[in-house]
């Protein structure tokens, strides 16, 4: 049945297998980092390469978490729908093609980034497998979207010798970690009976949402932080005041913990977070 579908159709159920809307969480990061490393715009094929990497290594790895978890998601009613959209080996090879998407975004940058790919998709690799082990997997998953600015520092310098990327990177994490924990919130009872060792399953939805809080608190200091290293400017500090307040409102939805409240604070709070962050660095540089 799935082979009579259309081209279109058929493309358009692996962006929706992969989300692939969710790549407004890390990009804006990668791309503030890039500005902010070359003090506006680095060359044409430096850009082209960042966003080649960032996209093929995002695709890479959420079709690879799809072929991991199969028959997890299979067992989970807000994911069984995935099954639908593609078949397993289809998720395989979606991962392939985005490894090899980054593979032609590396040929574009310098020789430290293309030492330290294997590194970046063994991280971004591991997180499918961590909630089988333990319940910091929203953990790596922090890191993994860390590893953006990362890459678009070391894209644009060469080198990771200064303060602003790893302050950066942190933020991304501690943020991403924070936002992920609520999100899971919806499995908390499938990962019990699967067994599964996510943080809410393990510590409970209070310590859950208790932790998040912690951790987007912590994300705020990180960019008022990066932003006094980076001797960023007033619209850098009025998104942070924007990004900080929606923080808090993305908090008080969780409170809540219906799904659709869930679902708010996870993607759309936080792509208004991400692209703030983004317009700050732009409006700072380009005052």
């Amino acid at each position: 049945m799935r082979a009579l579908l259309s081209p279109g159709i058929r493309i358009g159920n692996l962006l929706r297998l992969i989300k692939f809307s969710h790549t407004l969480f890390a990009l804006p990061f990668g791309l503030a980092a890039m500005l902010v490393a070359a003090r506006g715009l680095p060359a044409a094929s430096v850009v082209l390469g960042i966003v080649i990497c960032m996209v093929g290594a995002r695709t890479a790895a959420m079709a690879f978490n799809r072929y991991v978890d199969w028959e997890i998601d299979r067992q989970n009613p807000r994911t069984v729908e995935r099954s639908r959209l593609a078949s397993r080996g289809e998720a395989l090879a979606l991962s392939l093609g985005g490894l090899a998407v980054f593979g032609a975004g590396l040929l574009l940058l310098n020789g430290l980034c293309r030492l330290l790919a294997p590194l970046a998709i063994a991280v971004i690799f591991a997180y499918s497998y961590a909630k089988r082990f333990t319940p910091f997997s929203h953990a790596l998953l922090g890191l993994a979207l860390a590893l953006a600015p990362l890459g678009a520092w070391v894209a644009v310098r060469g080198e990771l010798a200064t303060a602003a990327p790893y302050l950066l990177a942190a933020s991304v994490l501690a943020w991403t970690f924070g936002f992920d924990l609520t999100y899971a919130l919806q499995d908390r009872e499938v990962d019990l009976r699967l067994g599964l060792h996510s943080f809410p399953a393990r510590f409970g939805t209070d310590a859950a949402l208790r932790m998040a809080q912690v951790l987007h608190g912590a994300a705020w200091v990180g960019w008022i932080a990066f932003g006094l290293q980076a001797r960023l400017s007033g619209a850098y500090w009025l998104a942070c005041a924007i990004a900080g307040a929606a923080l808090l409102y993305e908090h008080r939805l969780c409170q809540r913990t219906d799904t659709r409240a869930l679902n708010v604070a996870f993607f759309e709070v936080n792509v208004a977070v991400s692209l703030l962050f983004l317009l700050g660095v732009v409006g700072s540089l380009w005052r």
